[in-house]
This record gives structure tokens, sequence and C-alpha cells, in this order.
């Protein structure tokens, strides 16, 4: 390979590593103040007697970002649940082509997820939502932007197979 294309593949993990980074980050502040409005709400309700109407909605917009943050960090770490009890019993070579085939399967279906949530964000941004009257796609936008970021530790990842797959030619 080119030292042009090492530079690309280098540049496409880094990129990769950093977007994991903010996102981990991200990840943090969003599951403090899901805690911190979860634990407002419970004094607020047990210990004022009043409850506050708006933080169930926040608690639930945070759940949302978090889950689809998350999943998208735990791809880019490969924590994600595997079944690889048949595919380790094959030879090397053969694995490798079932990894990319994989990798490549996810792609397809992270940019569905980019194409069709961006749609789905459209379809919804007139509607508020009930307590703080935000646009609701503002929940719904983690979609497509998780997407995006499920498709560049993919394209990582597929560079790193085909990295491998050619040291080991």
């Amino acid at each position: 390979m080119t030292s042009g294309g090492l530079r690309v593949i280098s540049r496409i993990h880094s990129f990769s590593e950093r977007l994991n980074r903010i996102t981990e980050s991200f990840l943090v502040v969003i599951g403090m103040t899901m805690a911190l409005v979860t634990g407002l709400q419970v004094f607020s309700r047990y210990v004022l007697n009043h409850s506050l109407f708006w933080s169930e909605e926040v608690g639930r917009i945070c759940l949302v970002w978090i889950s689809f943050l998350g999943a998208s960090a735990a791809y880019k770490r490969r924590a994600h649940i595997g079944m690889d009890f048949m595919v380790v019993r094959l030879p090397h070579k053969t694995r490798r082509t079932i990894e990319m085939l994989v990798v490549l399967l996810s792609l397809t279906f992270f940019v569905v997820l980019m194409v069709y949530g961006t749609v789905f964000a459209c379809f919804i941004s007139g509607q508020k939502t009930a307590a703080l009257g935000l646009p609701l796609s503002l929940t719904y936008l983690v979609i497509p932007f998780s997407g995006a970021i499920f498709s560049v530790h993919a394209v990582s990842n597929l560079c790193r197979l085909f990295e491998s797959s050619r040291q080991e030619s």
C-alpha cells in the first residue's frame, strides 16, 4: 500500500478514536445530568411535596441519547455481545472474510440509521414536547447522529481488518 493510503487509514483510525473520546465525555455529561435531574425530582416530590413537571421529559431525552451514543461507544470498544462460537472454529482466512462481511453489513445498517433517522427527525420536527415545548426532533436526532458515529467506527474496523489481512499475505 502507498504511503498516502497508509496516511488516510491512520487518519481514519485517529478520527475514530477522537470521536469516541468526545462521545464518551458527552455520555458522562448526559449521565450526570440525568442523575441530577432524577435526584432533584425525587427530593422535590418526597421532601417538598411538589413534582417538577419537566424532569421526566428531560430524563427520557437523556436516556434515549445515552442509549444510542452508549451503543456507538460500545461498538468502538468491541464490547457488544457476540456469538462467535462457530466462527472461531473456522480457518483464519475464512474467519477474517466473515468479519469483513459482518462489518460491511453493519455499515449498511448504520447508513440506514442515518438516512431514515434524518427522515423521521424531519417528519416530526413540527411537534413539540409536552412539558418544555422543545422540538420533538431533539430526541430523535440522536438516531442519524449515532448512525454517523457508528459508520466512522465501522470504516475504521474495516481498515483494520484490511490491514491485518494484507500483512498476513
